[in-house]
């Protein structure tokens, strides 16, 4: 149940309705429904049954119906990766994001990924956009263009200094072909390693991998661009070694050569009154090495984990644009979007029909950027499906403990079960109680982080 400090600032509504909530005869129930969905903010509520039979006897081993749930119904949570949506899911999914890229830094024993990829040439770049007009900023000598210097959080920040020159149009565009733009970088990668190494496309295959795995993020200013651990394997991916050609070196200077090459670039053509454009990475490319254990700098592998897990939740929201497909621009009036970003989904609208197989206005939210948040190659490590399996087969194993049946041989039981969606989301109440719980949650799950850090123990995903 929530302390009494959660209740300050809620309005008559809000408080009513956690009070009938806190009452009803199934409230212990439904907050362990709450308790196993992590907290979620808006949980997908389910009606249904599910059946456990012994295929031989045809005995019915354990039944289970949502009819004596709270409100007929079972919680689930929703699973969204976004933390403006919710912080719990959200937060899970970090946590998959941090193993997920740590793994492929410092090895998990668990998914096969051995520690030697420790030693293997690897770095954490960033590749930014390119100009499309002077914007409020701060510097780090000096003051803004604008002769201001601004705080931290002034909103200004990132918005265009003349909005009647700036390129909008362009921002999105290149935001829509961000992804194009990075596979093209892959693929002449692959082309400048094997140039260095005196090898051909064929024999590089032969005698090194490349695999990476990347997180977009949004600048103030609109435009995205993205954070990328790239790692040079073996062959056979991270658990075999480099060649002895292969060094951290070779690798930078081999993206540094990419990133600015013809190549790279992707070509958009002239449309209506669009010119022709074509886009390639900023001037600001920032690659550094990962170090395993720190050497006084930042980019160790916790750091570049971490810090990969923390944007893969966000998405274009510190613009000021909304978290969900846009129905129409008046939308933006009700929800005070600012001026900057109204203009950027204002551009996505205006070129929808000049570019209609970008479907920029589908992504106008996301400022036309319609690319995965974050992604990695095939070999780089585990994947977030592996681990979401992972855990459902533990939460599996539970419950068929929790019901006697761990003693029973899976492959003799069969399951029948029917599901209907029911809605989904809280009650206002609810919704405060929920957030209590997740707070909790987090609190507890940081707590034995610390605790087990301390004690010298790996980390927990």
């Amino acid at each position: 149940m929530t302390d009494t400090a959660t209740f300050a600032g809620l309005d008559p509504i809000t408080l009513g309705d956690l009070l009938r909530v806190a009452g009803l005869p199934g409230f212990d129930r439904w907050q362990d429904q709450i308790k196993r969905t992590g907290g979620c903010a808006d949980p997908i509520h389910l009606r249904g049954w599910v059946l456990h039979k012994d295929k031989v006897t045809g005995e019915t081993l354990h039944r289970y119906s949502t009819e004596g749930e709270p409100g007929g119904r079972l919680r689930v949570a929703c699973g969204n990766r976004r933390a403006s949506r919710c912080p719990s899911c959200a937060w899970m999914y970090a946590g998959d994001t941090y193993r997920l890229i740590r793994a492929g830094l410092a090895g998990d024993e668990a998914k096969d990924i051995p520690a030697t990829v420790r030693d293997h040439p690897r770095v954490f770049a960033t590749f930014t956009a390119p100009s499309f007009g002077p914007v409020h900023n701060r510097p780090e000598r000096g003051v803004c263009r604008c002769g201001t210097h601004h705080a931290a959080d002034d909103p200004a920040l990132g918005t265009a200094l003349d909005p009647e020159t700036y390129d909008y149009a362009g921002m999105v565009l290149f935001n829509n072909y961000a992804g194009d733009l990075w596979m093209r970088f892959a693929n002449r990668l692959r082309r400048e390693i094997a140039a260095r190494a005196g090898l051909t496309q064929r024999e590089l295959k032969e005698a090194c991998r490349v695999s990476y795995g990347k997180v977009a993020e949004f600048q103030k200013r609109g435009a995205v661009h993205f954070h990328a651990v790239i790692r040079l394997d073996g062959p056979d991916g991270p658990d075999s070694l480099p060649p002895a050609w292969a060094s951290t070196d070779l690798l930078t200077d081999a993206i540094r050569a990419s990133a600015v090459h013809a190549y790279s670039s992707v070509s958009v053509p002239a449309a209506g009154d669009q010119p022709a454009r074509t886009f390639q990475w900023g001037r600001q490319l920032d690659v550094r090495p990962v170090m395993a254990f720190g050497d006084g700098s930042d980019i160790t592998e916790q750091a570049v984990a971490s810090y990969v897990a923390k944007y893969a939740t966000k998405a274009a929201e510190n613009t000021g644009t909304l978290d969900r497909r846009i129905g129409e621009l008046a939308e933006l009036d009700r929800h005070g979007v600012p001026d900057h970003a109204r203009r950027l989904i204002a551009a996505c609208r205006d070129l929808e029909g000049l570019y209609p197989d970008r479907r920029l206005w589908a992504w106008a939210h996301m400022l036309g950027f319609r690319g995965h948040f974050s992604s990695k190659s095939r070999r780089y490590s585990t994947t977030l499906g592996e681990l979401r399996q992972a855990r459902a087969d533990y939460r599996a194993a539970q419950e068929r403990d929790a019901l006697g049946l761990d003693e029973v041989e899976p492959e003799t039981v069969l399951v029948l079960a029917d599901w209907q969606y029911a809605g989904h989301g809280h009650t206002p109440g609810e919704s405060v109680l929920a957030a209590s719980i997740a707070r909790d949650l987090q609190l507890n799950r940081q707590t034995a982080r610390e605790e087990l850090a301390a004690s010298g123990g790996a980390d927990l995903a």
